[in-house]
């Protein structure tokens, strides 16, 4: 089994407003750190530096901010965006509905073999291309059912 982890799981381990979720995300991502089975994108890893600089309170600075994002290139798995995921997720939106940048995230997983996506922003439960869709705040969600 492979995960990709979508921009929100990151985000939260350090949104002080949201302590549920922080402790979720800290426990999902301290656990799939150790398995070598988990994979961001270089999308996810800009989208993470813009929101904790400018979207959660407080704000992180952006010399922290950057040792974050340097620190998450290291631990995990980290998918480019290419040429090909960005068409494929163009058709994505044309054919399936999604936003572009969901589509974006799904396409890097297919197009990669991952077959689990960890965010928020899908339909959980839910399976598209072979990639299944889970959220990790949602009831019930336990990493353990996610690690091999």
């Amino acid at each position: 089994m492979s995960i990709l982890i979508g921009t929100n799981v990151l985000v939260y381990l350090y949104d002080g407003a949201s302590p549920f979720k922080r402790t979720q995300a800290r426990l999902t991502l301290g656990t799939l750190a150790q398995t070598g089975y988990t994979f961001i994108t270089t999308q996810v890893l800009s989208e993470f530096f813009h929101v904790i600089t400018t979207r959660i309170r407080p704000r992180m600075a952006p010399a922290d901010a950057l040792a974050e994002l340097e620190r998450h290139s290291r631990i995990w798995l980290v998918l480019d965006v290419t040429t090909p995921v960005i068409l494929a997720a163009g058709r994505a939106v044309r054919d399936h509905k999604l936003n572009f940048w969901d589509a974006q995230l799904w396409a890097a997983a297919r197009l990669n073999g991952v077959d689990t996506i960890l965010s928020e922003d899908f339909n959980s439960g839910s399976s598209l291309g072979g990639v299944r869709f889970v959220n990790p705040f949602a009831p019930g969600f336990d990493v353990s059912d996610w690690t091999p």
